[in-house]
């Protein structure tokens, strides 16, 4: 009996030892977000950022398939937390872009049903953005992308009923910019805006399609997806047509061939097609453009009267008084060079400057912090600003899949890309900010850079 009695007191002391934390003896949560080491890990205090996550409405061809399984437990995780205040996505959370040529964007639907369907796509992915917005714990807040610059804030709603959707005024929904609660410091954007090539292009195209604002990147982006679901070689390739600059002293056509040539390396060096260049393949029918393009619909040539360099589509953009207007209408507070901007789209230390540039050198703005997305590249530097005050710039990277045109090519998928930034006060105290970029290979938190600074 005494054995019997003393091992019910060894039992006893386990569970209770089990049961108990060092902290007020509250249960040790497993939940990664809950155990951060620079946070108190007591309260609702952290800000998710993830973006580009690239959510197509065709699995088939999709820059995000491999990754799904992995967004759905990150998301279940973000959801299960009992310290995550905020989850902001920060835009391409959609792609209205990534399309193979020759597919309509919207076959025999409308916006809406694009919505739908990529919804019914990855079901799992919205049923928990959905269930997190339903409990009311923390609150999602989505920022439009340039992949999703289209999309209507009552059809974002039909997929998300209830986010918090952060866009510029309503004639501008294709951009915008969210400031976490009880943080103006804070500014959390897409940053296509600065992008030549994706930036909203108003009245770009009127005589072929009034009132069309989708910029070059659109076109891009549907060629792009063609290289991959049709592939070829880079030998194979068919070749872009020579272009020359007859006057490099005309600012115009020498911008034109600043575009031309980011073009010519991006198809002889990056995606490569086997169509004809002439073929009409390019199926439109999405924001007010209804005809089928060729690829050098959209590339500059030669004008065979003068050897200028012309272009059926986008022809009137390349001056820098044509660029100062659109980033006015874009909402960017300091115009850019033409040139770099362009240039930039492809060299894209350019567009994370911005945040430097149009931020933290803005006298009139108080913002210390900056997160941007779109080129897919995670990263954190650090900034002064006009005060000698210490800023820090943050991109939240992707989760499309790492792609390939080689469907048997062994790629460790679960360990590329999946980046995600945290933002929490260092040890409850609010006016001490950590700014925290992470991967999420092989369903773990990997820590890849953190700095903090003083608000």
């Amino acid at each position: 009996m005494r054995k019997f009695n003393f091992m019910l007191m060894m039992l006893a002391s386990v569970f209770t030892m089990g049961s108990c934390s060092s902290n007020n003896d509250d249960p040790v949560s497993t939940n990664p977000f809950d155990n951060i080491t620079e946070s108190s890990n007591k309260e609702r205090d952290k800000i998710v950022i993830i973006s580009d996550l690239h959510l197509g409405n065709d699995l088939a061809y999709s820059e995000n398939v491999k990754h799904l399984k992995r967004l759905e437990e990150f998301l279940g995780e973000v959801r299960s937390s009992g310290t995550v205040k905020e989850l902001v996505i920060g835009g391409d959370m959609f792609d209205e872009w990534y399309i193979p040529t020759r597919l309509d964007s919207y076959p025999n639907g409308s916006q809406a049903d694009f919505i739908k369907k990529s919804v019914k796509a990855n079901q799992g992915v919205f049923d928990l953005l959905n269930g997190i917005i339903k409990d009311g714990k923390i609150k999602l807040t989505y920022v439009p992308g340039n992949h999703d610059m289209g999309f209507t804030p009552e059809n974002v709603n039909l997929a998300l009923p209830g986010v918090n959707q952060a866009r510029d005024p309503k004639d501008k929904f294709g951009i915008g910019t969210y400031r976490p609660d009880d943080y103006p410091q804070i500014a959390i954007e897409h940053g296509h805006r600065y992008d030549f090539f994706n930036a909203i292009a108003p009245n770009a195209n009127e005589a072929e399609a009034p009132g069309a604002t989708l910029p070059p990147g659109y076109f891009f982006a549907r060629i792009a997806a063609n290289s991959f679901t049709d592939p070829t070689t880079k030998d194979a390739a068919t070749k872009v047509p020579e272009v020359k600059l007859q006057d490099p002293s005309n600012p115009e056509q020498y911008s034109k061939n600043v575009y031309y040539s980011l073009w010519k390396h991006v198809l002889e060096e990056v995606i490569f097609v086997k169509d004809n260049f002439s073929e009409p393949i390019i199926k439109t029918n999405v924001g007010n453009f209804t005809k089928t393009y060729s690829i050098n619909d959209i590339m500059p040539t030669n004008n065979p009267s003068d050897g200028s360099i012309q272009m059926k589509l986008y022809n009137n953009l390349f001056t820098q008084a044509s660029w100062d207007a659109r980033t006015k209408y874009n909402n960017v507070p300091f115009p850019t060079n033409i040139n770099k901007a362009i240039a930039g789209s492809l060299n894209t230390e350019f567009l994370d400057d911005q945040s430097d540039e149009q931020y933290f050198k803005n006298a009139t703005s108080n913002t210390r912090i900056v997160v941007f997305g779109h080129t897919h590249k995670p990263m954190i530097k650090t900034f002064t600003n006009v005060l000698g005050q210490d800023c820090i710039y943050a991109n939240s990277g992707t989760w499309e899949d790492q792609k390939t045109r080689d469907k048997n090519a062994a790629i460790d998928q679960d360990n590329l890309k999946m980046d995600f930034v945290i933002i929490s006060p260092v040890n409850s105290d609010r006016k001490k900010l950590r700014v925290s970029l992470f991967n999420y290979h092989g369903g773990k938190h990997v820590p890849v850079d953190s700095k903090s600074l003083d608000l």
